[in-house]
């Protein structure tokens, strides 16, 4: 069952909605969509009366970790949280109130996957990969056939890594995690429509939840997501929300679309 998942994304300690592809150290470069006036708990207190499970927490950056233990604080094991995630606090984060944690960059030093460091993760949380996200957020590459691929994306999205994001990759990493979450990093924060074959290729490659994110801008992305993946992967929308400024989708709307899919 498809399902709309919310998000809170924290720049500088403050919630944003950044334009991802910009997203490095140069703040001149930097494109932010919005920044709300409220504070990450206003967001987690509101995904928590409405029922709005399954939302993810990403630090961007560093200077976010006050603002992502206040918005744990305010909806204790209702909120997953990422970045910056490894093996050394991946615990600390679970026992603040995360229901999970998200992990990246940890996953590729220098951008080459690192298995040993994968299982570092899973054991610094007692082997439990019911508390574990794997993030597998990336880029759309062309080969020199003019195919394209998509190659997981680190270091807030700036440098591609050696995995792509296929179906090998994916049944390598399923038995170490609960569920994927993936940003198509070159749709994030642009509202120009959702990347429809990599949510295509996500529904026949994974049999656990994953969630897409990226280009989301009305209710008929939701219903696109639906049909393309079968009911299998669930979407985020961010800077189409009235919530953060947007005009596309009314997060009330996203709010009926769930309970009527757990309706139906």
């Amino acid at each position: 069952m498809t399902r709309f998942r919310p998000c809170i994304d924290l720049h500088a300690g403050q919630v944003k909605q950044i334009v991802g592809g910009t997203l490095d150290s140069k703040t001149a470069s930097l494109q932010t969509n919005y920044v709300s006036p409220h504070p990450p708990a206003y967001f987690a207190r509101l995904y928590r009366d409405n029922s709005l499970t399954g939302a993810h927490v990403i630090m961007l950056g560093p200077g976010n970790r006050d603002a992502a233990m206040e918005a744990l604080a305010a909806w204790p094991g209702g909120l997953q949280v990422g970045g910056g995630i490894n093996d050394s606090n991946a615990k600390e984060w679970i026992d603040a109130g995360a229901e999970k944690v998200i992990i990246t960059s940890f996953l590729f030093p220098s951008g080459t996957f690192s298995q040993s460091r994968l299982d570092a993760v899973l054991a610094a949380l007692g082997g439990d990969k019911s508390k574990l996200v794997i993030d597998l957020s990336c880029r759309r590459i062309s080969d020199d056939a003019g195919q394209d691929k998509w190659f997981v994306a680190m270091d807030k999205w700036q440098t591609i890594t050696d995995m792509e994001v296929c179906q090998e990759s994916i049944k390598r990493l399923e038995p170490y995690c609960s569920e994927f979450l993936i940003h198509a990093a070159d749709n994030e924060g642009l509202q120009r429509g959702i990347d429809e074959v990599l949510v295509q290729r996500l529904a026949q490659w994974c049999s656990i939840p994953v969630t897409y994110a990226g280009g989301g801008r009305n209710l008929d992305d939701l219903e696109t997501v639906k049909r393309l993946s079968g009911g299998k992967v669930d979407l985020t929308i961010g800077s189409a929300l009235d919530c953060f400024g947007g005009s596309g989708v009314r997060l009330a709307d996203c709010v009926e679309w769930n309970r009527h899919q757990e309706s139906s």
